[in-house]
């Protein structure tokens, strides 16, 4: 594999594609299933596929650590939406349920939600906690990258 080749998981299927650096704005689609690379929106998450996306992918990955009964949560979602419709291919914007795989975030110690955290190379790389306005997001993120 080149510099210029990256490993995107695909948020349908969770294959793992190789794509051309310079075709990721161009809407490239999965080899597998042939639905698009990106999709504007965050991917949900189960166990299976936090490990796929955050093991596989070459481009970061932030995932936000909900809960349905969280009420600063479901008012960020939509502003965490519109980031990744924003920033994506540059980031995968993913969301995991706290509540529903309470093993899946436990190991990094998610003490408040919503948290953001960000993954480079399968490993944590940024984090912020509390519910942020769409463009507090933005430029978190874009700090961080």
């Amino acid at each position: 594999m080149t510099e210029d080749s990256l490993h995107i998981v695909c948020p349908h299927c969770h294959t793992t594609n190789r794509v051309q650096r310079a075709q990721l704005a161009q809407q490239p689609d999965c080899g597998s299933c042939h639905q698009p690379l990106f999709i504007g929106e965050p991917v949900a998450l189960d166990a299976d596929s936090f490990a796929k996306q955050l093991g596989r992918n070459h481009i970061p990955v932030v995932v936000d650590f909900w809960a349905p009964w969280c009420g600063p949560c479901l008012q960020m979602a939509p502003g965490y939406a519109r980031a990744a419709k924003q920033l994506e291919p540059r980031l995968r914007f993913a969301k995991l349920d706290t509540e529903a795989y309470p093993h899946v975030a436990q190991p990094f110690n998610i003490r408040s939600i919503p948290t953001m955290v960000v993954f480079k190379g399968g490993q944590e790389a940024a984090r912020i906690s509390g519910a942020l306005p769409p463009g507090e997001i933005v430029r978190w993120l874009q700090s961080v990258l």
